[in-house]
């Protein structure tokens, strides 16, 4: 399977890129949730699904302990994920605190490698140029679609405890 996308024109004129041409992401309406997951996870390892369920259902739960702790998150292979938020600006030092903390947010910065993606001479000497790719994204084959159905508004996942 590859990451399909779509042609898209930039139709904003007051913007600098007006009238060029982008490759736009297009995603299947479907997500995939946690048993789905442990399916694809028990295909690929030696692990029951049940078992596989069960880490996925508490990794929620300890990835909220360790930020209310204050602490970073690593996954191999995945990346970092830490607490991020956003506050209301006062004029006093003491009239900063928790209570003007006004959105709250996890933040993800995924794990990178550094690829080598070419070489050039310079006054006879030979320098590797790297960039730093997405680890998870490294492999990814793109392929464009005439497809934009795809982009359709998903349906929204139930939340447990919300009443959907």
């Amino acid at each position: 399977m590859s990451q399909k996308f779509i042609k898209s024109r930039n139709n904003n004129k007051y913007n600098a890129a007006y009238g060029k041409y982008y490759a736009e992401a297009v995603y299947d309406s479907h997500f995939v949730g946690t048993e789905e997951l442990a399916e694809f996870i028990q295909r690929q390892a030696s692990v029951k699904k049940s078992d596989i369920k069960a880490v996925l259902q508490e990794l929620g739960e300890a990835m909220k302990h360790f930020f209310e702790m204050g602490q970073k998150i690593k996954l191999d292979g995945i990346g970092i994920f830490k607490v991020g938020f956003s506050s209301i600006g006062v004029e006093k030092i003491e009239d900063c605190g928790a209570n003007t903390i006004s959105t709250r947010r996890v933040l993800f910065q995924p794990e990178t490698e550094r690829v080598v993606v070419g070489q050039e001479s310079k006054s006879g000497k030979v320098k590797l140029k790297y960039v730093n790719a997405i680890t998870l994204l490294k492999d990814v084959v793109f392929e464009e679609t005439h497809d934009n159905t795809m982009n359709a508004e998903p349906e929204t996942p139930s939340t447990p405890g919300t009443g959907d």
